[in-house]
Parts: structure tokens; C-alpha cells; sequence
């Protein structure tokens, strides 16, 4: 009986991450809220190694995060955080209500299809190559403040110690790493954005979210 349970137990997750990309970060956030285990797998994207033939097979769109639970493979954060939810229902991330569901749904996909696209490392490089050194921080700048004002109005009327209520959902996965990267990067004002900013401190304390802080990645510099 031992050999048969030891047979079928579940392997351990893997994750493609780089420990600064907010991507990446928002998946390791979800995994630590579901008390996953999983190994870390580091992809350097300064040393281009997402251009890797071996790790093109595990993405081919070479962007990490990418999770690897047995023979699934999910190469988007959006997917995996989904992918996660429906797979570990423990600790849910999405509330039974609708309404607050299509909120929890909405605000994960403005940080993820209407503000972080349009300033990731690809962009930058071009951005810098045809317009000028340090030409990319106006434009970052521009993207985030347009992707914060909806999300503050969004979140300020129904915001708990959270961004949907008083229980950590999907919003928050995805708002907490926009919010860092924004305040830590590109010099975000805050003032303009209160909500964010007061949910910015709340996950701050949360052990979940501290865990899956860039700077505390075995990739990380600092950590080297």
C-alpha cells in the first residue's frame, strides 16, 4: 500500500520566474496564497536565456512566468492563476458573488492586458532604441497612471482591508506587483491613487505577498 501511495503522489509544481518580473510575481503571490510548494526555476531575461531553445519548448512565446504541474504547461499568468483556481479550489480566489467576480476578473485583466504589456522589458528596449536613453520612463509613467485611475475608481467604493471586500481575490494578486513595480521603478505618485496606495500597505504585512517580493527570489540579485 505505501508503494502504491508513493506511486501516485502528486509532483511538485515548477515555476519559470524571473525575480523581477511582475508576471511572474503575481503566480508566485497565488501560490503562496494556496500554500503551494513548487520549484523554483530561474529564467534571466537580461541574459536572454527565455530565448532558449529548451525553455521555447516549455513557452514559445519565451515570456515566464511559465507553471508546470505533470503534462500541464501554462505560459500566460492570466491562465495560471485561473489554472490554479479551478485545479486548488482551497483559499479561493474568486468570491461566488457575480457581480464581484466580473470585478475581481476586470481589474486583473487591466493591470494585465492594459497596463504591463505596454511596458515590459521588450517595450522599453524599443522604445529607448528608437527614441533616445531614458525616453522610456514618460511613456511607463503614461500607461500605469491611465491603468491606475480606473482601477482606483473601480476599487474605492467597495474596497475592504482589500481591494473587493476583507478577503484576498484575484484583484489583489494582480494589483500588488503593478503597485510595487510602480513605486520601486518608475516612480509612481501615490497620493494620486489613495486606494491603491492604502492596499499597498495592507499587502505589505501579508506573509503571502512578502514571501513573493522580488528581492526575496533566489534569483535576485542581492541573493547572489
Amino acid at each position: 500500500m505505501a508503494e502504491a501511495a508513493a506511486a501516485v503522489a502528486p509532483a511538485k509544481l515548477g515555476l519559470y520566474s524571473y525575480w523581477r518580473s511582475s508576471c511572474s510575481h503575481r503566480v508566485r503571490i497565488a501560490l503562496n496564497l494556496k500554500g503551494l510548494e513548487y520549484e523554483y526555476k530561474a529564467v534571466n531575461l537580461l541574459k536572454g536565456e527565455h530565448s532558449d531553445p529548451e525553455f521555447m519548448k516549455v513557452n514559445p512565446m519565451k515570456f515566464v512566468p511559465a507553471l508546470v504541474d505533470g503534462d500541464a504547461v501554462i505560459g500566460d499568468s492570466y491562465a495560471i492563476a485561473l489554472y490554479l483556481e479551478d485545479k486548488y479550489p482551497e483559499h479561493p480566489l474568486l468570491p461566488q458573488d457575480l457581480k464581484m467576480k466580473a470585478l475581481n476578473l476586470q481589474i486583473a485583466s487591466i493591470v494585465c492586458s492594459g497596463i504591463q504589456p505596454l511596458h515590459n522589458l521588450t517595450v522599453l528596449r524599443f522604445i529607448e532604441k528608437k527614441a533616445g536613453t531614458g525616453e522610456s520612463i514618460p511613456w511607463t509613467q503614461q500607461q500605469i497612471d491611465r491603468g491606475f485611475t480606473a482601477a482606483e475608481n473601480l476599487v474605492k467604493g467597495c474596497a475592504g482591508k482589500y481591494a473587493t471586500g476583507d478577503e484576498v481575490r484575484l484583484a489583489d494578486v494582480f494589483l500588488a506587483p503593478q503597485i510595487y513595480a510602480a513605486m520601486t521603478r518608475f516612480q509612481i505618485n501615490m497620493l494620486n491613487y489613495p486606494t491603491l496606495a492604502r492596499l499597498h500597505e495592507e499587502y505589505m504585512k501579508h506573509p503571502a505577498f512578502q514571501a513573493a517580493l522580488p528581492d526575496r527570489q533566489p534569483d535576485a540579485p542581492s541573493s547572489t
